[in-house]
């Protein structure tokens, strides 16, 4: 059985989460649900920003002591800059010269 790759995550579809986007003056970037009757279409320019993010908060999320550790503002702060550091230095020796 061939592995299947996980779908992007929709259950943030819903008129009242666009309408409040709309408000805002912001463009809904959200996948549609498959049991949606009208199909918005989705930019193909804001995706990759978007991924981007989601990929480096969830490498962010590995060092734990982001969340459970860390009580002062100061020190929050001066974490996350280390651990984007060190995000973005494994990602440097990973790339081929």
């Amino acid at each position: 059985m061939p592995i299947r790759r996980p779908r992007r995550q929709k259950s943030y579809d819903a008129d009242w989460i666009r309408a409040q986007i709309k408000v805002r003056g912001a463009t809904a970037n959200i996948p549609n649900k498959s049991n949606r009757k009208t199909l918005y279409p989705i930019p193909q320019k804001g995706l990759s920003p978007r991924n981007l993010i989601e990929r480096f908060f969830n490498k962010l999320k590995q060092y734990r002591c982001i969340a459970t550790y860390d009580k002062l503002a100061a020190t929050f702060f001066a974490f996350i800059q280390f651990a984007a550091v060190m995000i973005w230095l494994s990602q440097l020796s990973l790339r081929p010269r």
